[in-house]
């Protein structure tokens, strides 16, 4: 028989201090994270822009996006830039901390040139790419034009403007590098050993053993990257609105910037239209759960936990 807790007088005490002290993140929790979370989708199912009463339309937003060819185009952005900036950012990451893991002399100063970059504000490194891109007087277009090689229009361009803005994502890779060198150094130094022994070369004791015991860090960047590209939008508005294609419109040039997050911002803070981006808001959250649900699921098959 479980005994009854009898509140004593310093218990009831102790309690509403804890409480009092907690009470300001209880309240800025409400204020700032549940109640936007409720409002926004109460507001996905009416029609609402800021100067207009709202309106009870239920499922129209969400079958709105079927009609919507910017909707289709966000989408397709960002999923290219999933599987070929987040791949490439990850197979990258990787080399390098192999790389750096290796017991040369200077190795600590190694590390931290890698590093340095990934903590540049995102804001700065962007203008800083604009002008290392820039086809009139960029540094990057100056070395081809010495070798003879005339290099694309990074801005005007819509085939090149998303590569351009994946080598600006390898500028931030540092955070993956030292992710994947501490999973590195975790790596049993007895298998690699017994790997050698058994006469498995460099490159067999790497994608045998090194590879599969980095796997679930593998995973989690997988994850993040993901993540990542659906709420891509800093990057993408400085482009636009510092490179001055067409007016330094979101999504230039031709829409190929146009990413989830861009369009997400585009509709609900130029348009006004908070109905249908609080909708877009739920459909990115649903279609992030459904992904990270994936990748954890598709992970049992070949990561080693």
């Amino acid at each position: 028989m479980r005994r009854r807790l009898i509140w004593t007088p310093r218990m009831r005490r102790n309690f509403r201090s804890g409480i009092l002290f907690i009470s300001l993140w209880i309240i800025g929790f409400l204020a700032f994270n549940l109640y936007p979370i409720l409002a926004s989708l109460y507001y996905s199912f009416t029609e609402y822009h800021i100067l207009k009463p709202k309106i009870w339309i239920g499922l129209a937003n969400y079958a709105q996006v079927f009609e919507d060819p910017l909707f289709t185009t966000a989408l397709s952005n960002t999923i290219y830039m999933i599987i070929f900036g987040v791949s490439l950012s990850i197979i990258l990451s990787f080399s390098c901390a192999v790389l750096l893991n290796l017991k040369i002399r200077g190795q600590s100063i190694y590390r931290m040139i890698y590093f340095l970059p990934s903590i540049v504000p995102t804001v700065a490194a962007t203008l800083l790419f604009l002008w290392v891109l820039n086809p009139q007087m960029g540094f990057f277009h100056t070395m081809l034009g010495k070798i003879g090689i005339v290099g694309p229009d990074w801005f005007k361009d819509p085939v090149w403007a998303k590569p351009g803005l994946i080598i600006l994502n390898l500028w931030g890779m540092g955070q993956g590098i030292v992710i994947y060198l501490s999973g590195l150094q975790d790596v049993p130094v007895s298998l690699l050993e017994a790997a050698e022994l058994d006469g498995a070369s460099w490159w067999q004791r790497l994608r045998y053993v090194t590879i599969p015991m980095v796997s679930p860090i593998t995973v989690f960047l997988l994850i993040m990257g993901v993540i990542g590209m659906f709420q891509y939008f800093a990057q993408a508005y400085v482009f636009a609105a510092g490179s001055g294609t067409m007016g330094g419109i979101l999504g230039s040039p031709l829409h190929s910037t146009l990413f989830y997050s861009v369009y997400l911002w585009t509709v609900g803070f130029m348009q006004l239209n908070l109905g249908y981006a609080s909708a877009l808001a739920w459909i990115m959250f649903i279609v992030i759960m459904i992904s990270t649900a994936l990748l954890l699921r598709s992970s049992k098959r070949w990561a080693y936990y």
